[in-house]
C-alpha cells in the first residue's frame, strides 16, 4: 500500500501542536493556517482554516493507527464505518492553492468583507477615521474604501489592506 491522506481530529486550538507531533514522527502533515486582521494587535494573526483538523499523509501498514489516533493533540480519525477516511491528492493540493490565495490577498479580511460594510482606517494620514468598503483592487494588497467626510460626502481612497479593519462595537465613532 502507497501513503494516502487522511484527516486527524484535534483537541481544541491544538492543530499546530498536533502538526509539529506528526512531523517530529517524520510523517508529513499539513494544518493549513490563513492570516487574520484581529482587533487585539497582541492577537495570533493566524487562524487554522479547518478548525479541529490536521491532515497526514501515511501508509497506514507502516505506521500503526493508534500511535497518530492517540498522539498528544489527537482525539482519532475522521473515519467512516471505523475506517479512517482518506483524502484525495488533487484535494489536499486545492486546499493548499486555495489558502494560498487568501493569504496573498492580504488574509481573510477580505474574503469576509462585502461591500458597504464598515471599516475603520487603523493607519496612515486617515488613521482613526470611519469608511465604507467597496472593493479589493487588482493588486493583491489593494483595496478602495469610501471614507466619509464633510456633509456626508465620501471620498474614494485606495488603500493597503493591512490600513483597515472591521470595524467592531467596541470601536469609538469615526473623527
Amino acid at each position: 500500500m502507497t501513503a494516502a491522506w487522511y484527516v486527524l481530529h484535534s483537541k481544541p486550538r491544538k492543530e499546530e501542536f498536533l502538526c509539529d507531533q506528526l512531523l517530529a514522527r517524520n510523517l508529513e502533515a499539513f494544518c493549513p493556517e490563513v492570516r487574520v486582521q484581529p482587533a487585539n494587535p497582541r492577537a495570533r494573526k493566524t487562524r487554522p482554516y479547518f478548525p479541529g483538523y490536521v491532515f497526514v499523509q501515511a501508509d497506514l501498514q507502516d505506521v500503526k493507527m493508534s500511535s497518530m489516533a492517540w498522539m498528544p493533540g489527537a482525539t482519532g480519525f475522521v473515519a467512516f464505518d471505523g475506517a479512517p477516511a482518506d483524502v484525495p491528492e488533487n484535494l489536499v493540493h486545492a486546499i493548499r492553492r486555495r489558502v494560498d490565495e487568501i493569504n496573498a490577498a492580504g488574509g481573510e479580511l477580505l474574503q469576509s468583507l462585502k461591500a458597504g460594510e464598515p471599516v475603520v482606517i487603523k493607519d496612515g494620514p486617515f488613521a482613526g477615521y470611519e469608511a465604507i468598503f467597496d472593493a479589493r483592487l487588482a493588486g493583491a494588497d489593494r483595496v478602495r474604501v469610501f471614507l466619509k467626510l464633510l456633509q456626508r460626502r465620501r471620498f474614494p481612497l485606495e488603500l493597503s489592506v493591512g490600513q483597515i479593519q472591521h470595524k467592531t462595537r467596541h470601536q469609538p465613532a469615526a473623527r
